[in-house]
């Protein structure tokens, strides 16, 4: 699935799609939080909301692989146990991910998950063996700050004295684990684009985590507290479009990288943020604490420094950005 060299003339339709996928992941996140509260307190086990948004992905997904021609060459692989490792690090994070939003504000989950490519920078040079010189690490050391920063109302001594304070730190810890194993994942993603397709990458990956989705009923038949839930109608509608939404954030990921530089796109990632709080403030009354807003911008400046280190350097990201996204929401 290589671009056509014409397609890298296009930046502003890269840029248009890398917005799109933004918007479609943060609609998908506000989904999984209409799932929950639409019919009052009930909370999804994460591996139901897994599967939901594994299985449902498969839709777009697979007209899309039809649309490009890509169908029969995506079942292709070289690579099994690879695809393996990255679909059981990759479900974690998404576990990760998902929750950390039962436990935080929309907004404040996504902020965190902005710590992904700083965890991968640094697992890059230390799995893949990547020269990272002192200008990236420096750009990474700064992010670092703007995690904590992000973090501090959320694992402070006196916020966790506060009401629901003990329930944002675990949420705040569970999105931190996220970043982490979505972080592996893209190490992972990385080592598969030497010898797979990006459709190929992105199949295996929906069709292991739905098949790792429905495995975890087995956990709830031995624990109670995490069986699967009965969703009502509009529970079932939010479920559809969590998948739904995160099969064309997917989608459109690709498209991004397909018709532009990955150096000119990738910034355009943080605007994650800016929908996150317009969807937690229209949908659930939430506003970030000004402190996770500065440390998302300490992150996002950091990493916008490292996207531009990369490309002075030639490090090409495309490709295995487009197969999977850095971050676990």
């Amino acid at each position: 699935m290589s671009a056509p060299a014409t397609h890298l003339s296009r930046p502003l339709v890269g840029i248009a799609f890398k917005l799109g996928s933004a918007f479609s992941f943060s609609c998908m996140g506000a989904c999984v939080k209409m799932a929950s509260s639409v019919s009052g307190p009930t909370h999804f086990p994460v591996g139901e909301i897994v599967f939901a948004r594994s299985f449902f992905a498969l839709i777009p997904l697979f007209v899309w692989l039809a649309a490009t021609g890509a169908l029969s060459s995506a079942f292709v692989t070289e690579n099994r146990m690879g695809h393996i490792r990255r679909g059981i690090v990759g479900s974690l994070g998404m576990g990760f991910g998902f929750a950390g939003l039962a436990y935080l504000p929309l907004p404040d989950a996504t902020a965190i998950s902005f710590a992904a490519p700083l965890f991968s920078t640094v697992l890059a040079a230390l799995v893949l063996g990547e020269v990272v010189r002192l200008f990236r690490w420096s750009a990474v050391l700064v992010g670092f700050v703007g995690v904590i920063v992000m973090l501090w109302p959320h694992l402070s001594a006196e916020a966790l004295m506060t009401d629901g304070g003990t329930e944002r730190a675990r949420g705040a810890a569970f999105g931190l684990a996220g970043a982490l194993a979505a972080a592996f994942a893209l190490i992972e993603v990385r080592k598969l684009t030497w010898s797979e397709t990006t459709g190929a990458i992105v199949l295996h990956f929906s069709l292991l985590t739905t098949v790792l989705g429905v495995l975890s009923l087995l956990g709830g038949a031995i624990a109670p507290d995490y069986a699967w839930v009965k969703p009502d109608g509009k529970q079932a509608l939010f479920l559809l479009l969590t998948g739904i939404s995160g099969g064309f954030g997917q989608i459109f990921l690709t498209e991004a990288y397909r018709r532009a530089p990955a150096s000119l796109v990738a910034p355009f990632d943080y605007t994650a943020m800016i929908f996150a709080i317009l969807w937690g403030y229209m949908l659930f009354g939430d506003w970030p604490e000004p402190l996770v807003l500065l440390g998302a911008g300490i992150v996002a400046a950091s990493g916008i420094a490292v996207i531009w280190r990369e490309r002075a350097l030639n490090i090409n990201r495309g490709k295995d950005a487009s197969a999977g996204p850095s971050r676990s929401l």
